[in-house]
């Protein structure tokens, strides 16, 4: 019996005894796993809430302070605001990680499907958020396309007369964030702008934030908008050079930057159609996005962003036990990559990547989806819940420029080409099913058994399609496909909530770059994990929160990625085991105290599993005084014990490598209701 299996019979043998309290607390959770609120005690599936509360002790100054607190994900922080995701998978890199997971605010996916940004969490407005959730597993049953490891939904904060709060917060190497909340009794304002100097040298940001809601009887209107202006320190190299004080502020690529904005408009209509109720979700979205690609040889200039107007629409049955959706969205989209300079480096690099205009591109796209989910009452117990969604995806791609494998003026390069290629102009459709399948089981009215099998999809990107290199001139690749089966407790008494669960996942037609650059499908992989949430309220004035993660993840063949078999091998930078321990005192009315434990256990750095990361634990201490009726004043400090660690970690080009975690840093904050 393996590791993970002995450890899954062991919780799931000890969880019924846990206590049984009176009362229905399941149907007070309330989340939003199928476009519109529900009890979570109807939701077949794993899913994870950070309260308004949480959002506001944490103050995070980067997502991955907050979502480290949900079982099963990793947010991996790169420089300033950018990161890598993990959901239910390893952090994944390259060409395939790109629309791996959904990133949505109010429900509504940040980015079109087709047109993800591995950085897309920063368009969000998590740090204004009312609560974020997080649905782990397939998803496509409802949303569609990228939600194939899972989803993260940020939920904008609702009306609140009365409110006039201005919060002010200082920390370490220059960085001061000021947050602004007001709202009357039919409208609601959120700003907030931070800086940051960077604890690299030559890094940091700066960001800005604004939310604006209108609630009329029938509909509520939301307006996002997010701006950020960053400097970015890439990679430092060498055996565990981030324990080297003399190196671990290196910035190797002081030029480098990246500017980004975006722009939401949702409006959330309720009405009647038939005899049910529907929901009409109009929305309009606008995001770009220019960065310098200091990671690749040339180091070019990108540009990117599009345009979207698209409409959600879910109807609900007089019983509430049919739900049925309609999802249409056109975009259009653009790509511009230009290098400045000529390169400097071998014959080859320099006759193959040469300076000027490497792509120049657009993209008009359209999305068509529709769902079904029906609930069957099987017995007084248990509850079956079927869903299916098809979606179709049609790109239509324009090349503004010469095709080929030629300079932007024709001529063309040495050594049989240059490194990008550019296809002829094309149309391209996919056709996607995605079924559902889940089961609840009541034991008591507080704890339940759930599982389901699912079935989530990728359509490929629009780089992958159209941004061709070497002697690719056209991708012929497939969606990727996730099966996934899973079974969980959860349950809920007077002093402990808790979720457990076990899934494991297959993933069919994975893409890929291979060591020709060319992006191709085929991959397989497998993933199986358990995953713990617990609160436990130890007494009146002391509770703790506990998550925790076991997880393995495998390659099921060889890929042309790599020169040497890895077939069963672990896949890179994918921890074994992930966990969070939070201690919550009150000593008195105005005092909160929290201690929290991270723990991100060791793990390879490379696909041959020749190299690893040892892993770390890192403790951070908070702390909130309720001055005054109007004055709250809080302190925490992150990296209590001063550890040397790197927020990830990987092995590429020759030498380990490493985004470098902070030091100890203390941070002040007060908030004033005006």
């Amino acid at each position: 019996m393996s590791k993970l299996r002995r450890i899954s019979v062991l919780l799931f043998a000890a969880l019924p005894v846990l206590g049984q309290a009176e009362g229905n607390l399941l149907d007070e959770i309330v989340v939003t796993a199928v476009k519109q609120e529900q009890s979570i005690r109807k939701v077949a599936s794993s899913i994870s809430t950070l309260t308004a509360e949480d959002l506001q002790t944490i103050s995070h100054v980067h997502i991955t302070e907050a979502l480290r607190r949900v079982a099963g994900v990793w947010i991996s922080r790169g420089n300033g605001q950018e990161h890598l995701t993990a959901i239910r998978s390893p952090v994944l890199t390259g060409a395939g990680s790109c629309g791996a997971y959904l990133m949505m605010q109010d429900g509504i996916s940040l980015r079109a499907p087709g047109f993800c940004n591995v950085n897309e969490l920063f368009e969000s407005s998590s740090e204004l958020a009312e609560r974020i959730e997080v649905l782990k597993g397939p998803g496509s049953d409802i949303y569609g396309s990228n939600a194939l490891h899972g989803a993260i939904n940020v939920i904008t904060p609702a009306i609140d007369p009365g409110l006039n709060r201005v919060r002010f917060e200082a920390g370490p190497y220059d960085y001061f964030r000021t947050r602004y909340s007001f709202s009357g009794e039919s409208f609601r304002l959120d700003a907030s702008g931070t800086t940051d100097g960077g604890y690299k040298d030559d890094s940091g940001f700066d960001q800005h934030k604004l939310l604006l809601r209108y609630q009329h009887p029938k509909a509520t209107t939301t307006l996002s908008y997010t701006n950020l202006n960053q400097e970015t320190a890439g990679f430092i190299r060498g055996e565990e050079v981030y324990k080297d004080s003399g190196s671990k502020r290196d910035n190797p690529n002081p030029e480098a930057y990246r500017d980004a904005r975006s722009f939401r408009l949702i409006s959330e209509i309720q009405g009647q159609l038939g005899q049910g109720e529907v929901i009409w979700k109009p929305y309009l979205r606008s995001v770009g996005m220019t960065f310098l690609q200091h990671f690749l040889p040339g180091q070019a200039i990108e540009e990117n962003g599009h345009d979207s107007i698209g409409l959600q629409s879910i109807w609900t049955n007089p019983r509430g036990n049919l739900r049925a959706g309609l999802e249409m969205e056109y975009t259009q989209a653009y790509l511009k990559e230009t290098q400045p300079n000529a390169i400097e480096g071998s014959a080859f690099l320099e006759a193959t990547i040469p300076p000027g205009k490497h792509y120049d591109y657009d993209v008009d796209a359209q999305l068509m989806g529709v769902f079904v989910r029906r609930e069957f009452a099987a017995s007084d117990q248990l509850s079956i819940t079927a869903g299916l969604r098809f979606q179709h995806t049609r790109y239509n791609y324009d090349n503004r420029m010469v095709s080929g494998r030629s300079r932007d003026d024709g001529t063309p390069c040495g050594f049989g080409g240059c490194r990008f290629n550019r296809p002829d102009d094309r149309e391209d459709s996919f056709n996607d099913w995605s079924p559902k399948l889940g089961l609840i089981y009541d034991i008591s009215d507080n704890r339940q058994i759930f599982g389901s099998l699912s079935k989530g999809f990728r359509a490929p990107q629009a780089t992958e399609l159209y941004r061709l290199q070497n002697a690719q001139n056209v991708t012929d690749i497939e969606p990727v496909e996730l099966s996934a089966i899973e079974i969980g407790f959860r349950g809920f008494t007077e002093k402990v909530d808790y979720t457990v669960n076990v899934y494991s996942m297959e993933k069919d037609n994975f893409i890929f770059r291979d060591t020709s650059r060319m992006n191709i499908d085929g991959g397989e992989t497998s993933h199986r994990g358990l995953e713990v949430d617990l609160a436990y309220r130890i007494a009146q004035d002391l509770s703790a929160r506990f998550s925790f993660t076991y997880a393995q993840h495998k390659y099921e063949n060889n890929p042309a990625l790599v020169n040497s078999p890895i077939r069963g091998n672990e896949i890179d930078t994918a921890p074994e085991t992930l966990g969070t321990l939070t201690l919550n005192w009150h000593p008195t009315e105005q005092l909160q105290l929290q201690l929290e434990w991270v723990h991100v256990g060791e793990y390879f750095e490379d696909p041959q599993n020749e190299h690893r990361y040892e892993g770390h634990d890192l403790l951070h201490l908070r702390a909130n005084y309720q001055l005054s009726t109007s004055i709250q004043i809080s302190t925490r400090i992150m990296n209590l014990t001063d550890q040397d660690y790197a927020e990830r970690a990987d092995y590429s080009f020759g030498s380990d490598r490493y985004f470098v975690g902070t030091p100890a840093s203390l941070y002040l904050g007060i908030s004033i209701d005006l």
